[in-house]
């Protein structure tokens, strides 16, 4: 029987469910904007007139076509990413799973990228995401332009800039007060002489002409004397020993005092210095994405020109090749004892100074700063990545 199923039947609601869902995309034709629901149907539809005149049109002028259905896709990829998912990192497949999921959607096989790969890299060229390759696929992120929203970043990096010189006064201030305090501290220990009696023990003599009764009685008055004169030197080497305990004291709690001022220092350093953006000019860093291919991975660069602090142009080392990379992209680099490292967050951001140690086992290391008021401090148990080698 031929003509369509009769309302009702269970013919007719089966192709109705079929028509409702999403068909295949080899079935579908973008120029005549149909979509068949079998290979039949589509063989008889390319053989229609209208496609014929419809393939006519694109064969006078194919790249303009396939520019506007380009764009189209491109924007309405883009669009989907920037309301579903704002600029969060999200996996490429499927923002495009929930692309096609709209029945009135543009196919990618009418655009000028034959693989989702393949456009997923373009928009990491054009400046439009921020891509990267993992074991579980490719992922994206939008990169918000907005006027408005720039705007708004500008004056949230104004606010913090008010906010570091503030906290920058206050560890001024607390810098002199420590500065002060070794100062008023004495250089030297106390010392401690032995003490001594400066006159001997005075000579007893006896007459032994007198009576014993006589003899005795002197004998308890020498005994008493020796007595009075031990309390005596007790009695004055007791005060002097008090006395060394209280300044042991004092100089304990001074010490434990600057330590203390030393330790909220360096709480309100790392408060105002710690960033979730690391990149600066100068330094070296290492290639660890693949999205670039094999050719670019593991190779380190420097660090020429900072974009809008979360990019940055390096200059490849060995060929001088530049590249325009996110920090997601790059990793710092630790060089070995004795080189120069400029830390790149934490407390001490911005400084310059030299690796002394490596703790392999705790990934940390030792830098001795070597610029600023604070040059010559020894820094124990930085962590890798708040460091990095300086280009020479």
């Amino acid at each position: 029987m031929g003509g369509k199923a009769e309302k009702g039947t269970p013919k007719y609601i089966a192709n109705k469910i079929k028509a409702k869902g999403l068909q295949k995309l080899r079935w579908y034709c973008q120029m005549c904007q149909k979509q068949c629901r079998d290979e039949n149907g589509f063989k008889c539809h390319t053989m229609s007139e209208s496609h014929q005149r419809q393939l006519l049109l694109f064969a006078d002028n194919s790249s303009k076509y396939i520019d506007e259905f380009s764009k189209e896709f491109a924007d309405g990829y883009v669009e989907l990413l920037k309301r579903q998912f704002g600029t969060k990192r999200v996996n490429a497949n499927k923002v495009y799973q929930d692309y096609i999921s709209n029945r009135d959607h543009l196919h990618m096989n009418a655009t000028q990228w034959e693989t989702l790969t393949d456009f997923v890299k373009w928009l990491g060229r054009e400046g439009k995401c921020v891509v990267d390759e993992t074991e579980k696929g490719w992922f994206v992120a939008y990169i918000d332009r907005d006027p408005a929203t720039v705007a708004a970043l500008e004056a949230k990096a104004k606010k913090e800039k008010m906010d570091k010189d503030d906290q920058e006064r206050m560890l001024e201030f607390i810098q002199k007060q420590v500065e002060r305090g070794r100062k008023d501290a004495p250089s030297e220990e106390p010392t401690y002489s032995e003490l001594k009696r400066e006159s001997s023990q005075e000579r007893i003599s006896l007459s032994l002409s007198l009576k014993r009764k006589a003899e005795d009685k002197k004998l308890d008055l020498a005994t008493s004397a020796l007595k009075s004169r031990s309390k005596e030197d007790s009695s004055s080497k007791k005060p002097r020993e008090e006395q060394k305990q209280s300044k042991d004291e004092k100089e304990r709690s001074k010490k434990n005092a600057l330590d203390e001022i030393m330790a909220m220092e360096e709480r309100a350093k790392e408060r105002a210095n710690r960033k979730d953006y690391w990149l600066t000019e100068g330094i070296i860093v290492k290639i660890v994405t693949k999205s670039l291919g094999d050719k670019f991975y593991k190779r380190k660069g420097v660090v020429e020109k900072v974009i809008e602090k979360y990019g940055a142009q390096v200059k490849l080392t060995d060929d001088g090749t530049r590249l325009k990379l996110d920090q997601n992209h790059l990793e710092t680099v630790i060089p070995s004892p004795g080189r120069a490292v400029r830390f790149v967050n934490g407390a001490y951001r911005g400084r310059t100074g030299v690796l002394k140690h490596i703790d392999t086992d705790n990934f940390g290391c030792d830098v001795e700063i070597s610029d600023g008021p604070l040059s010559g401090r020894l820094v124990k148990g930085v962590q890798y990545e708040d460091i990095s080698k300086l280009a020479s």
